[in-house]
């Protein structure tokens, strides 16, 4: 999961500076409450099962074991603009930040070979990245940030992403074969 979530800050950081954002350090991780100087915060706030990804297969590793299948989810990020800039200015400039990042995400839906990092790269993976259909009641209550006023924001889903599982199981693999033909 946090490869996930250091692919997206790649890709966003990549193309989002110099413009709209003068500074790739300006794009981080972050709770929208606790942004501190962040230009444009992504926000982990659930993680589902992807019952429809689910995995059923045992995973080989190595010739006696095998692994039991990974667990598949789906990561719900949020994506909140915050301007510095003077209060005229304010709304516009967040709304570049945003539909700039839409852009990107949009363009980059698929996280994939370079874009990725981590054992998320290591292991060949994709995760899709699709924006959530949040509605506005959905957004108010998940801005219920000790008395901080809303701020425009936008949600996506990205996955499966897959979390592999600790258990091993030992085996033993068939290594002969003896075929006898009676007549």
């Amino acid at each position: 999961m946090a490869d996930v979530g250091a692919s997206l800050l790649k890709l966003l950081r990549e193309h989002m500076t110099p413009d709209p954002i003068p500074q790739p350090e300006l794009i981080g991780l972050a709770s929208p409450a606790d942004k501190g100087d962040l230009s444009l915060s992504l926000f982990l706030y659930n993680i589902l099962e992807s019952g429809d990804n689910r995995q059923t297969r045992m995973v080989a590793r190595g010739t006696d074991s095998i692994q039991f299948p990974p667990m598949t989810v789906n990561l719900y990020y949020l994506l909140t603009a915050h301007s510095s800039a003077e209060l005229q200015s304010r709304i516009v400039d967040e709304h570049r930040i945003l539909g700039r990042a839409m852009q990107v995400l949009y363009d980059n839906s698929v996280l994939r070979g370079p874009a990725s990092v981590g054992t998320l790269a290591e292991a060949g993976e994709e995760v899709r990245v699709v924006m959530d259909t949040l509605t506005g009641e959905a957004l108010t209550r998940m801005w219920n940030f000790a008395d901080l006023p809303y701020r425009l924001s936008i949600g996506y889903v990205v996955g499966p992403v897959h979390i592999d599982s600790t258990r091993i199981k030992t085996t033993k693999r068939v290594t002969e074969r003896d075929f006898r033909i009676q007549g």
